[in-house]
Formats: C-alpha cells, sequence, structure tokens
C-alpha cells in the first residue's frame, strides 16, 4: 500500500492544527498516557484541558495525541479528551504497540515514545510531558531501558520535561543519552530535576537561560546535520517541589511492593506512580500537576521561539 495514502487514512490531524503547521505557526504535542493511565479521575481530564489552555495563553496550539478507533488522533476534540479521561478500554501504548493498535482500530493513549512517533508523523517538532522515561533502576540485569530514550535519539524533536522521575537510574539514564549525542538542556538551572524534586544529585550539560538561547541551540544542531533530538528538562517549581527523603522512602516502598508482584514492563511506572500518591497522601500529585503545567508554559514559549527562528 502507498504510504502517503495510508497515511492519509489513518492520521487524523486537528484542522487548527494543521492550519498551525501550514503557516509555520509554533505547535505543542502533548501525550496522553498522563490522562488514562497517569492520574486519576477528574483531576486527569482537569489536568488535560489546562494545559491546553497554558499553551495556548503562551502563544501555541496544543495538539494532545493519541490512537481512537485505530485512528491516530493529532489534537483531541473536548469529547475526545474526556474519552481518553474515562474509557476504562485504553491501552498504554509504546512503539511496539501502535501498529497493532492501529491495524486492530484500537484505542491507544500515547506514551513519550509513541507521542513522538505521532509528533514525527505530523511535523511537530517539540513535545511537552510530564517526565521522561528512561533505565529502570537494575536495569543491567534486567536491560529494561524506556523506549522513550530511543525515540528521542533517532527523531528531530525537542521534549520538555521536568526530568527523569526518581523512581529511575538517572546516571545510567543520563549515560544513555550521551552515548547516543542527546543533548540534556536545562531550563535556568545545571542541575537534573527528579520529576517531585528540584535535583537528583546529577548535572545536565547546558543551562539554557531563555526559550530564544533553547532555539538558537536546537537550529544550530539541527543544521549540522547532528539529527535527533533534545532534552529540555525543567524543574517543578520550588513552592510545590517535594521533601526529598519523603518521595524516596514513598518510592523504595513501591519499588519493593512492584517487585514482590512481579510488575515489570510498561506496567511498572503506573504502578509506581499509584503507589507513591497512595503512600504519600496525595501529595505528589498535586506536584505531578504542578510540574506538567510548568512544562506546557515553558514548551510554549520555547515553540513559539523555535517558530520565529526558523
Amino acid at each position: 500500500m502507498d504510504k502517503m495514502k495510508f497515511l492519509k487514512d489513518h492520521l487524523d490531524i486537528k484542522p487548527e492544527v494543521q492550519e498551525a503547521l501550514d503557516q509555520g505557526k509554533p505547535v505543542v504535542a502533548l501525550e496522553s498516557t498522563i490522562i488514562s493511565h497517569g492520574m486519576p479521575y477528574p483531576q486527569n481530564l482537569e489536568t488535560a484541558k489546562r494545559v491546553e489552555e497554558i499553551v495556548r495563553e503562551n502563544g501555541a496550539i496544543p495538539a494532545t495525541t493519541g490512537i481512537i478507533n485505530g485512528k491516530i488522533k493529532v489534537g483531541l476534540s473536548a469529547e475526545e479528551l474526556e474519552f481518553m479521561a474515562t474509557s476504562k478500554d485504553i491501552i498504554k501504548c509504546s512503539t511496539r504497540d501502535y501498529p497493532m493498535i492501529v491495524a486492530e482500530g484500537y484505542n491507544g493513549a500515547t506514551t513519550v515514545a509513541t507521542s513522538i512517533v505521532t509528533a514525527r508523523l505530523a511535523g511537530i517538532p517539540l513535545l511537552v510531558t510530564g517526565g521522561i522515561g528512561g533505565v529502570h533502576r537494575g536495569a543491567q540485569e534486567t536491560f529494561d531501558i524506556s523506549r522513550d530514550l530511543q525515540e528521542l535519539a533517532g527523531t528531530d524533536i525537542v521534549v520538555v520535561c521536568a526530568g527523569c522521575k526518581s523512581i529511575l537510574d538517572i546516571g545510567l539514564t543520563l549515560e544513555y543519552l550521551e552515548t547516543f549525542g542527546v543533548p540534556v538542556l536545562g531550563y535556568k538551572t545545571k542541575d537534573m530535576p527528579a520529576f517531585f524534586t528540584e535535583k537528583s544529585g546529577f548535572q545536565v550539560d547546558y543551562a539554557m537561560e531563555d526559550p530564544e538561547e533553547v532555539a538558537r541551540m536546537v537550529h544550530t544542531k539541527w543544521n549540522l546535520g547532528l539529527d535527533g533530538g533534545v532534552l529540555l528538562t525543567n524543574p517543578i517549581p520550588s513552592e510545590e517541589a517535594m521533601d526529598e527523603k519523603i518521595i524516596n522512602k514513598a518510592i523504595e516502598e513501591a519499588l519493593e511492593e512492584a517487585k514482590e508482584k512481579n510488575i515489570h514492563g510498561k506496567e511498572t511506572t503506573p504502578f509506581l506512580l499509584s503507589k507513591v500518591v497512595e503512600v504519600t497522601g496525595g501529595n505528589s500529585l498535586k506536584a505531578n500537576i504542578a510540574l506538567v503545567e510548568n512544562n506546557a508554559r515553558v514548551g510554549a514559549q520555547v515553540a513559539v521561539a523555535m517558530a520565529k527562528n526558523k
């Protein structure tokens, strides 16, 4: 089958998003796993709507991604957002799942990896998420490394996140990204954030002081023929950050329970995050919402700077 015809039949880009892309206006891709698997209802729907509002307030067009009845969606309607937030019939979709979900007409929530794939198909050069996946603890034995890293390394895209979740091995994640030539930037910081906390004890490659500096660096990279993505880490706002000792204790308890229940693969992160919410009395959910909103703000500003710097 002709590839262009196939994509025309299966790729559904919201008219507002397509118009912005055609005119060279800034567009921000957003993932949907955070809606379907990352937060409980109704906070998931409220956050999804608020994140889209923040992107608009900062001069860009939001394009939440997902798969509904086998259609790859780039930009969701209000009804589709609610469906993603409430349906129990949504598969957490990483790269290996993507073709099956599309081929069989299933419903899928895009992870960072498949949001990158979707953004690439649509021609969107920036994605906002909460935290990126990475190298899991004990990966030297389990080989458990998120597909997010390979999709990022192989795609010309900027991924804006609050760093790695501290359930991961952050040091090995940074080593992996360095091996594949992915610059790791810090937004107004040289410290690698750890999702719920501002610092992880590791350093990023370079600190960026404003969206324009990020845009210059990104376009220089790509114009030099250095293909592949850029990771822009944006720390959680200090007033919303969690106590490092409390969050680390919660994570250790969650990791131990996951091991006892033999939970692994793509089910690991949703389980661990839900347990952390439980152990912290819901405070980690508030922090999660705050950091996603902050990433949307910075991501939209960077998308605007990139559109001006073409």
